[in-house]
C-alpha cells in the first residue's frame, strides 16, 4: 500500500440504539458497542454500513414515534 493508505482491519460495530460505527479490529471494543459480524478494510466496512444502516434515528426514537403514530 502507498503512503497514507490505511492497512488496518476494521469491525462494523453496533450499539443498543442500533447505531453503527467502525472500530479497529485490533482494539478492545468500547463499552456499549458490539461486533456486528463484518470485518474488512475501512472502505469495505463503510460500504456495508451504508447498505444496512438506512434509518439514522436511534432505536428509542423510532419506537417512540411508532407508539405515537399508533396511539393517534
Amino acid at each position: 500500500m502507498g503512503d497514507g493508505e490505511d492497512e488496518h482491519r476494521y469491525l462494523v460495530v453496533r450499539n443498543d440504539e442500533e447505531q453503527y460505527s467502525l472500530w479497529r479490529a485490533d482494539r478492545e471494543l468500547p463499552l456499549g458497542w458490539y461486533a456486528e459480524g463484518t470485518e474488512g478494510t475501512r472502505e469495505q466496512c463503510l460500504a456495508h454500513v451504508g447498505e444496512i444502516w438506512t434509518d439514522m434515528r436511534p432505536a428509542s426514537l423510532r419506537r417512540r414515534m411508532a407508539e405515537t403514530e399508533s396511539a393517534g
